[in-house]
């Protein structure tokens, strides 16, 4: 082999002061656990981060604790409707058991329910989107600028270029895009625990039943949480890099690619964590004493992961792009050292 053969690609620069860490070799990828110390070691880095994020945080949770408090009640109201219903379960015919049984619930549901729920449905939808999605801009913006300093920045240099105008409207038709694919897959979840509910409770319903519906939610459930993590590293990359839409969302496939398996464990850990903090009020109960307590306390762990889940997306993002311009990197390299050998 020749000697003396030169890399002609100049323009690769990895995203290495945020992963910057002697542990992690090249072409090696950060593992979960990994991913969350670098998270924490964010919000560590500087204290003025924590505090201006919080700040930023309040109107949201603020709104949380009221949406929390309704969708606890909603849920626990729905629990006791399928309970307490008497449900149609010696028809023979299956599509006959559903329709009797779908219309012995709704007429079980009171006016009042039925407006809270499409109150519910709404808060869903716009406010608490809206307002998470400009908690999301200021905390990935942040989040990467003080991943990649190397000194602790002041508040003044924070706030400096806000996101504004035009490069607003593109992360917002990003994030727009995300919630359509995410609620969808949400709404089919539903969908299968309804069904569950409801034909579960006829004698028809054997063993094979309810092996068919448990590895149908557990593949959608698998589905949904790896591609969550692809949908928030387009968000993501809206961001920090300026492409938005069906390109973020393209992009953030292929930085994703060979990485499925850490982005599923890592929103697993986040899905895990607010199912938990659900589960406990609803253990509680929303009519005990101390409740509204309970649901700030909720609330405010859930804002807590919800701001770690973001930092952790930066720090995902940048991690699968570096391995991914390494990989081409090596790649090119290969190339150039076949043609000198020739």
């Amino acid at each position: 082999m020749k000697q003396g053969f030169e890399i002609k690609n100049s323009d690769y620069k990895p995203e290495q002061k945020l992963m910057d860490d002697d542990r992690v070799k090249p072409n090696q990828k950060l593992e979960v656990l990994g991913i969350l110390k670098e998270a924490l070691a964010v919000f560590s880095k500087n204290f003025r981060f924590i505090i201006f994020i919080l700040l930023t945080t309040l109107p949201l949770f603020v709104f949380m604790v009221y949406y929390e408090s309704l969708l606890q009640r909603t849920l626990v109201e729905t629990s006791n409707i399928l309970r307490q219903t008497p449900l149609y379960v010696y028809e023979i015919n299956y599509d006959s058991i559903i329709w009797q049984n779908m219309e012995t619930i709704f007429d079980s549901m009171t006016d009042d329910f039925v407006n809270g729920l499409v109150q519910l449905s709404f808060l869903y939808l716009v406010p608490l989107h809206l307002l998470e999605f400009c908690t999301v801009i200021v905390t990935v913006d942040l989040a990467s600028k003080i991943g990649q300093e190397e000194r602790t920045m002041t508040l003044k240099e924070m706030i400096q270029k806000p996101i504004y105008g035009a490069r607003m409207g593109g992360i917002f038709v990003t994030y727009f895009q995300v919630l359509i694919l995410s609620t969808c897959m949400l709404l089919g979840l539903i969908w299968l625990v309804t069904n569950y509910s409801v034909w579960g409770r006829s004698p028809m319903f054997s063993l094979f039943s309810a092996a068919f519906y448990g590895a149908a939610f557990v593949a959608l459930l698998t589905k949904y949480l790896e591609w969550s993590a692809a949908w928030n590293m387009s968000i993501v990359i809206s961001v920090l890099e300026g492409t938005y839409g069906f390109q973020a969302l393209a992009l953030a496939g292929l930085f994703n690619k060979d990485s499925e398996r850490r982005g599923l464990l890592l929103m697993l850990v986040f899905f895990v964590w607010g199912l938990g903090l659900r589960s406990i009020c609803l253990c509680v109960g929303c009519n005990e004493r101390g409740m509204d307590l309970v649901v700030i306390a909720q609330v405010s762990l859930f804002c807590l992961g919800h701001l770690l889940k973001w930092v952790a997306c930066v720090v995902y993002f940048h991690d699968c792009k570096k391995y991914a311009l390494e990989k081409k990197f090596d790649v090119e390299v290969g190339r150039e050292i076949k043609a000198v050998d020739k």
